[in-house]
């Protein structure tokens, strides 16, 4: 267990996924990129679980990728890497589950575009987020999408146009962040998240996240019409009947969450 790149566990409802190459900063290779692929569908079609929390082992939470791999990788290899990579970002927002960045530490490159796709991110107070791709003459092209989506494009491109750092509490006001923890307790606030949102209906989020992300690039008024259909079709549902009655009765709901 020690050895392999991604620890998974079970924490009631949560799947938490550890990056596990502590030896070399949580640097992604293709292993670990593997391993979080079929964790993500595990926690995505495993029944009693319903979020997860991407977290690092050691001193960092993702230094990005793996440079020494890449370095000895031909041009076809290289793009199956960074396709294996993207892959992460899609399996997220695909995921009608949540997915939560439990981010401590420097978080940079791929590191820092991995816990820009997670659907929210927890920070230590002492987390550092930085795309430093220009100082080794490599753009951080593909950490860039989430990124802007995250916090605008002004700042997205100083970020990666100058590689400068931002601290946790800058990238909260950002946007880049949910929220900013006492140093160490990254992990224990992302699963208590985790646990706030199981208590809600799973029917709902399942529908609604993946909504979100559909929505998001859609022209405006058509988002509108496609979420008034959505809604009319989503307000059919056994647990939307059950939210009501127990809102009229005065009584904690009792979901389904299957």
């Amino acid at each position: 267990m020690e050895n392999e790149p991604l620890k998974f566990e079970k924490r009631g409802s949560v799947g938490l996924l550890t990056l596990n190459r502590p030896q070399v900063l949580n640097a992604l290779n293709e292993p670990m990129v593997d391993a979080i692929l079929e964790n993500l569908e595990c926690v995505e079609t495993t029944r009693d679980l319903g979020s997860a929390v991407i977290e690092g082992s050691g001193k960092v939470f993702c230094s990005g990728h793996d440079l020494k791999e890449i370095m000895r990788s031909d041009l076809l290899k290289r793009r199956h890497l960074f396709t294996k990579s993207i892959k992460v970002y899609e399996e997220i927002a695909r995921m009608s589950k949540p997915v939560i960045a439990a981010v401590h530490n420097y978080t940079t490159a791929a590191g820092c575009g991995l816990a820009a796709a997670c659907d929210l991110v927890i920070a230590s107070e002492d987390a550092i987020f930085q795309t430093p791709g220009v100082n080794i003459g490599l753009f951080c092209l593909t950490p860039m999408i989430p990124l802007q989506r995250s916090i605008g494009q002004k700042k997205a491109l100083e970020m990666l146009i100058t590689g400068e750092p931002i601290g946790a509490v800058e990238a909260e006001r950002l946007g880049l962040a949910n929220k900013v923890v006492p140093k160490g307790e990254h992990t224990k606030a992302a699963i208590e998240l985790a646990e706030k949102i199981g208590s809600k209906s799973r029917f709902a989020y399942n529908i609604g996240k993946p909504a979100f992300y559909m929505m998001g690039d859609m022209e405006y008024v058509k988002a509108l019409h496609y979420a008034k259909d959505l809604i009319a079709l989503a307000s059919m549902s056994e647990d939307t009947a059950e939210g009501i009655k127990a809102l009229l009765e005065k009584r904690p709901p009792r979901w389904k969450n299957e």
